[in-house]
């Protein structure tokens, strides 16, 4: 009797699985700037979703309706002279953050129902005027009105795409506006980031902004894109007898440890695994920390603790401000309580060195380290450097298996 032959996969099959698994993670799901290309009288609005920074965030949301409008519709909405920022608001107010195919939107519970939108996400909503009404009008047709208008101000007209449940492109009769959308904005340069963090519940956080001079720093990055992790201010309270035992300089880096000069989404974090760079790290001082996630949890790991993200204070791109429950702590600065302990065989040539760090920090009143190499551009090596050994292994794996 013949051993049962279990099946294998052939080399070739093996290697394009392995290809699938490496690709997917950084697959993009949808793109709003392809899909409304290929439909010219949508052109403006397309146009003005890439120039307002929308459309890279349309395509971050992984559950997204875009509400479109035609070229004459835009026009109307132009000739209006609103600035960049304005124009923005008011094209936020098209983008609801739920999914409304065709079918649902003939299916609403009592016949109307009311969703968020971008424009109430960003921060720059007061009350509830960042919410759209959608009605199920009679005769067939459905109505779009913004809550605080309390409106009909356009009509379903088409469905341009529908990808359930990840995103849905209807085109409607005219714009959405109402005069908290139409409002004057300043420049992203204009954003206040202390007054945001104070009305958002980091008063204390951003009184140590102001008072370790690290202000200047923080807001020069936000043009260019920012995001912060601020503690609320229970847990600054708390923090406090170990932050006035540091020197002034120490203050500075430890507040601008807080802040990555990148604008990075919710979403973004979640498939940023790796090592991360801060507003501190300047040549010698690394003040770097990993980023890792479990699930829907986001972790922000030092050598110190270990801090979750617990919720989005403001989006409001080019700004981003995460909430974190505890005090982000480089070791630099503070003599590491929390490592993770790891067999000594285990142990690597990046682990002492990382030991030796840390036998220089050992409390607060230490100096920052100033005699470490330059590893500025450390992290994003190690990160690529990690995919590609990953990549190396699992096509190993693979292969070995098609090779039985």
């Amino acid at each position: 009797m013949k051993p049962t032959k279990s099946p294998v996969p052939s080399a070739a099959a093996a290697s394009a699985l392995l290809l699938l698994l490496l690709a997917f993670p950084g697959a993009e799901a949808h793109n709003i700037t392809r899909i409304l290309a290929k439909h010219p009288e949508l052109s403006t609005f397309n146009h003005y979703l890439t120039l307002t920074h929308l459309a890279s965030e349309i395509n971050r949301r992984l559950t997204i309706t875009v509400l479109a409008v035609d070229n004459a519709a835009m026009s109307e909405l132009l000739a209006k002279h609103l600035s960049i920022g304005t124009i923005k608001n008011v094209l936020s107010l098209h983008v609801l953050v739920d999914y409304f195919g065709t079918k649902k939107l003939h299916q609403l519970s009592q016949r109307s129902t009311s969703t968020s939108t971008l424009f109430q996400a960003s921060g720059a909503a007061p009350g509830t005027a960042g919410f759209v009404n959608i009605t199920d009008l009679k005769g067939g047709k459905v109505g779009f009105g913004v809550t605080e208008v309390e409106n009909v101000e356009a009509t379903f007209i088409k469905s341009i795409v529908e990808l359930p449940y990840n995103i849905s492109v209807l085109q409607i009769s005219q714009v959405l506006t109402s005069p908290e959308a139409e409002a004057p904005t300043g420049a992203p340069s204009d954003l206040n980031l202390t007054e945001i963090l104070t009305k958002q519940g980091c008063k204390a956080f951003s009184d140590l902004i102001t008072s370790s001079g690290a202000a200047v720093t923080y807001q020069e990055n936000v043009d260019s894109g920012l995001t912060v992790f601020c503690p609320p201010d229970s847990v600054v309270n708390g923090f406090m007898p170990k932050y006035k035992n540091l020197t002034k300089a120490q203050k500075t880096s430890l507040i601008l440890y807080h802040g990555v000069p990148i604008f990075m989404s919710l979403q973004g974090l979640k498939s940023s695994n790796g090592l991360m760079n801060t507003l501190a790290t300047n040549g010698a001082s690394k003040y770097d920390f990993t980023v890792q996630n479990d699930g829907d949890d986001v972790t922000l790991k030092t050598k110190v603790v270990t801090a979750k993200v617990t919720g989005t204070v403001v989006e409001r791109d080019p700004l981003i401000v995460f909430k974190v429950d505890k005090f982000l702590q480089p070791k630099e600065l503070f003599k590491a309580t929390e490592a993770a302990p790891a067999p000594k065989a285990g142990k690597s040539k990046n682990s002492n060195d990382d030991s030796d760090d840390d036998d220089g920090a050992d409390s607060p009143d230490g100096e920052p380290l100033e005699d470490t190499a330059d590893d500025s551009g450390f992290a994003a090596e190690l990160v690529a450097g990690g995919r590609l050994v990953a990549g190396s292994l699992l096509l190993s794996f693979f292969l070995s298996v098609a090779m039985l």
